[in-house]
């Protein structure tokens, strides 16, 4: 178990709360003992457009000096000085979101609206509605119009999160908008002209996704005019310590405590952690360390030893807001079982397996909570999906399993200047 806590009260009370100063010296420390980075180039596009004054107070800063870091920068930039559409691909949770409304703030769109719309939320009844509006009485419960996303953002730039989900009959759909720039609501035959710029991201390989027939190739096509990618934390080692930093002051000004200093070897075990959730996943550990401050070995030990104990994971799992139920069977034998009896089924008549989809997806829902303890972020990431898509799975193959409600919830920490 490692010892590598300490708590420092900051010097400045209140809202203010600098960071620690023993902290701001470790970290200093570190960064100089880091293999030396390659020499700072001239003043980004970024840093220009700032110093210019350019939508200055709305510029999201993406932190980090690496190489990496610099040459997102770079592109963003380049990228936003141009009227068409972009594809961002990254892992979950490595600001994707961020490079959208940065490419927003340094375009001539800055003083239009920014509308994002996560693609994996939308109801399935609604989503047309929900992205091209809708006239009054169009359907049950319409009870008064709307201009729907696409018309809501005139002028400045959408933002599809979660493409890759977007449902396969309302693509051909959202294909026509991008060819002709004009939305028809639900419920009307008048179509209404936009002027938009659409950026688009995703977790999943869209090119995977065509090949297998869920995703269209031409809206492919049309969305990825220009493609950036955002490199997993893992690929910009050196900026960790500093995201260390930020959210460790930034929760203990949420939380009203000490702040969190790790030392030295903490430090460098978290440079060396690959951080397969990326940012949020390091955001969320800082995080449990200052709910469950009595216990911070426990809950780091849950992240950086791929053998921690059960009760290690279990601490870590009692941070989140979701939490199921006891099952009164072991999802995983449920599943097995399910996939055996098919198969023996099968066996007997001489064909081929044939499997209940509901009922597996019913099953693989509950194994993957199950495993993570109620993880739903985590379960997510076991089948693959986004945590949208498995909100949506166990409302519809779960119901039984409720979130717990009466924790305090703790605003998304800002990005980091």
């Amino acid at each position: 178990m490692v010892k590598s806590s300490r708590l420092q009260k900051s010097p400045v009370a209140g809202n203010t709360t600098r960071f620690a100063s023993p902290f701001k010296a470790r970290l200093t420390s570190y960064l100089t003992r880091m293999e030396a980075s390659p020499a700072s180039p001239p003043t980004s596009p970024f840093a220009r457009a700032r110093s210019a004054g350019r939508a200055e107070k709305h510029w999201p800063r993406l932190e980090g000096a690496s190489e990496a870091v610099r040459r997102l920068e770079e592109n963003i930039a380049r990228v936003a000085t141009f009227d068409c559409s972009v594809l961002i691909t990254g892992e979950t949770g490595c600001g994707k979101e961020e490079v959208a409304r940065a490419i927003h703030a340094a375009g001539p769109r800055n003083d239009k609206p920014f509308v994002a719309i996560n693609c994996g939320g939308l109801v399935a009844d609604l989503a047309e509605s929900q992205l091209f509006g809708h006239e009054k009485g169009a359907f049950t419960g319409a009870f008064g119009s709307s201009r729907g996303a696409f018309r809501a953002a005139e002028g400045g730039i959408i933002f599809l999160d979660e493409i890759g989900e977007l449902p396969i009959d309302l693509q051909p759909k959202l294909l026509r908008v991008l060819q002709r720039w004009e939305v028809t609501p639900v419920g009307s035959t008048e179509a209404h002209a936009i002027d938009v710029q659409v950026v688009a991201a995703t977790n999943r390989d869209l090119e995977s996704d065509v090949a297998s027939g869920s995703f269209r190739e031409d809206l492919l096509y049309r969305l990825n005019t220009i493609h950036l990618t955002v490199p997993p934390l893992r690929a910009r080692k050196e900026d960790i310590p500093r995201f260390v930093e930020h959210f460790s002051a930034h929760f203990a000004r949420e939380y009203g405590r000490q702040q969190w200093v790790p030392d030295d070897r903490m430090l460098d075990r978290f440079a060396r952690h690959s951080w397969p959730g990326n940012v949020r996943q390091l955001a969320q550990t800082i995080q449990r360390v200052y709910v469950f401050e009595d216990r911070i070995d426990a809950v780091l030990a849950e992240v950086f030893d791929a053998s921690a104990a059960p009760t290690a994971r279990a601490v870590g799992a009692a941070a989140d807001a979701d939490l199921a139920p006891p099952m009164e069977m072991g999802a995983t034998e449920a599943l097995v079982s399910a996939i055996v009896q098919a198969d023996e089924h099968a066996a007997s008549e001489q064909r081929v397996p044939v499997f209940n989809l509901d009922e597996l997806r019913r099953l693989a829902v509950r194994q993957a909570l199950e495993f993570t303890q109620g993880h739903r972020g985590q379960a997510a990431t076991l089948l693959g999906v986004s945590l949208n898509t498995m909100t949506r799975l166990v409302a519809e193959s779960c119901p039984e399993v409720q979130s717990k409600s009466g924790r305090r919830r703790v605003p998304p920490p800002p990005q980091p200047r």
